[in-house]
């Protein structure tokens, strides 16, 4: 599963073969579709081999209570049939599961890929489920606002970014804003709109001010979080994915950046930018700095959160700099 919410729990692979035994359990599992912990355990299978075959990359592991080969090709279909083994047909898929569903690539809860994460339901007025596998609550819906795909009632993409962009705190809400946004179900002006029935709910000023910051070309979680850490930094709107052309090969790109200041910032997150990558990042800033003139300020993960984050002083401090050197030029 390569999206963010049907991510396994991350382990490396163990050197040693599994048992025989276990061979054969893990054999006796449906292998072309999903299936629940409590048919798995009808078969013979424990939920120490279930964790043993994640382990091993022989499952993955979506949501609580739900097992699938990685070989099954993740598509609708398939996160549909997943979510219909838990969320009963009178109920309705929100939140990040709703995100999840519509395939929306920044979803992910922070340490959402260190655990297996509840699904967000929402159920009919008098009913609660207590099943351990979901996080449910009552919610009112207006017309339009619950779509119905082959059975499983879901919030459409706009009820979702709304939802998202209240509730959240306040960088993972302009993630999931973002993300949403990509997905070209909505556009930002009829996000703009659909604020105006929030009236009085909880976060709905929250929601209307990141409105107005969204941008459906941020690639990453920690991209969109970097865009508001410059914005609270006080400086000037920066663009996304900001292009610089070179003499061959295809342009690189940016992920924030003021063009004609010829200053920028990327965010360099562990998952994209390990040990591996180290070397061709150095020599694509290199080249934009020497090359074009560009002054990159870099973040990683300690710079945007926490108490000791300090990105605003770095990124004040670069934009001064890209002034005076836009001056002098």
């Amino acid at each position: 599963m390569s999206e963010p919410a049907t991510t396994p729990i991350t382990l490396a692979a163990p050197s040693r073969p599994l048992p025989e035994a276990l061979v054969q359990r893990f054999l006796e599992l449906p292998r072309d579709r999903p299936f629940l912990t409590r048919e798995a355990r009808e078969l013979g299978v424990r939920f120490v081999d279930l964790r043993t075959f994640v382990e091993h990359g022989l499952l993955v592991h979506p949501v609580r209570g739900v097992y699938v080969s990685p070989a099954v090709r993740d598509c609708l279909q398939l996160r549909i049939a997943i979510l219909k083994l838990i969320v009963p047909p009178d109920c309705v898929v929100t939140d990040r599961t709703a995100g999840w569903l519509w395939r929306a690539s920044m979803i992910l809860a922070p340490g959402d890929h260190l655990q297996v994460p509840l699904v967000s339901v929402f159920c009919p007025p008098g009913l609660r489920l207590r099943n351990g596998l979901t996080d449910s609550g009552e919610r009112r819906f207006a017309p339009g606002d619950v779509l119905e795909i082959d059975g499983l009632r879901v919030t459409s993409p706009l009820r979702t970014a709304c939802d998202l962009g209240r509730l959240l705190h306040r960088d993972q809400a302009l993630a999931a804003l973002d993300s949403l946004a990509r997905l070209s179900a909505f556009t930002v002006a009829e996000l703009a709109e659909a604020t105006v029935r929030f009236k009085g709910y909880r976060g709905v000023v929250q929601l209307r001010t990141l409105v107005l910051l969204v941008d459906p070309r941020s690639q990453s979680p920690g991209e969109s979080i970097l865009r508001l850490r410059w914005l609270d930094a006080g400086l000037p709107r920066p663009e996304c994915q900001v292009e610089v052309e070179r003499p061959r090969g295809d342009p690189y790109a940016i992920d924030i950046g003021l063009p004609e200041l010829r200053f920028g910032a990327e965010y360099d997150g562990e998952e994209f930018h390990g040990p591996e990558q180290e070397e061709h990042d150095a020599g694509r800033r290199r080249w934009l700095r020497t090359e074009c003139g560009w002054i990159i300020e870099v973040a990683r993960r300690q710079n945007i959160h926490g108490p000791a984050q300090d990105i605003h002083l770095t990124l004040q401090r670069g934009y001064q700099l890209a002034l005076r050197t836009a001056g002098a030029r």
